[in-house]
């Protein structure tokens, strides 16, 4: 790796990067196609200074995703990114809608935390489903043939193009709420619920990135190039 490496590449060549990236606000998912020269100079940090950060993180022992099949790739996202998104958006929900009922008073932006969180499960879940019984069955369809399907949205281009849009959309609305709460800043008289709160939008964002970047750079490329390889020449 080096500065002119995308951000996207790094994590891809190594899932440990992602953390490190997360804590200095470089965007590896929606914005992957930065390089890291490109986006330090954006966020006024020093490229070498981070590769050397990302040198430094020991490997987290994550199952070598990147070299994964579509087949297995989706499998894992399902099992890994969709269960935990399944387990913690309605929790999240409840949790902020009930934080906001008690220190909205004194802190007003959790009103609109509140309301973020509930928009953010709104588009998510639908999203959710879309992939898990239209997209990745039709993933799973394409890589186990020889031949590409005829999928009644023609190309998978098409339903990926929409999953795109709506990543962008989850990435908008998760720096709005990194915004509004300061970085996920607790105040002094916070609770342990509010900091519950905050500690679990802070994971939120953080594995949202990681599975938007697993299917923004590795698995839709992987997927559209083997329909192009499957699909009969005209």
């Amino acid at each position: 790796m080096n500065p002119e490496t995308t951000l996207a590449d790094i994590v891809t060549t190594n899932p440990s990067a992602a953390r490190t990236l997360e804590r200095h606000h470089l965007d590896y998912c929606c914005g992957g196609r930065q390089t890291l020269a490109d986006a330090c100079t954006v966020n006024g940090l020093d490229p070498r200074g981070v590769l050397d950060e990302i040198e430094d993180v020991p490997a987290t022992g994550q199952p070598d995703w990147a070299a994964m099949s579509p087949t297995d790739l989706v499998d894992h996202i399902e099992a890994t990114h969709h269960r935990y998104l399944h387990d913690d958006l309605p929790r999240l929900h409840s949790l902020a809608t009930k934080v906001a009922g008690v220190h909205s008073g004194r802190h007003r932006e959790l009103t609109q935390v509140a309301a973020l969180v509930i928009v953010l499960r709104a588009d998510l879940e639908p999203h959710l489903a879309k992939e898990e019984q239209v997209l990745f069955p039709m993933i799973r369809e394409l890589d186990g043939t020889d031949t590409a399907p005829v999928f009644h949205c023609g190309t998978l281009a098409n339903p990926i193009r929409m999953m795109l849009i709506e990543h962008d959309r989850a990435g908008e609305l998760l720096t709005e709420l990194r915004d509004i709460t300061d970085g996920y800043t607790v105040p002094s008289d916070g609770c342990a619920s509010y900091r519950a709160l905050y500690v679990g939008l802070a994971e939120l964002e953080a594995d949202t990135h990681l599975h938007v970047h697993k299917e923004n750079n590795v698995l839709f490329p992987a997927v559209l190039a083997l329909e192009h390889q499957r699909r009969p020449a005209t």
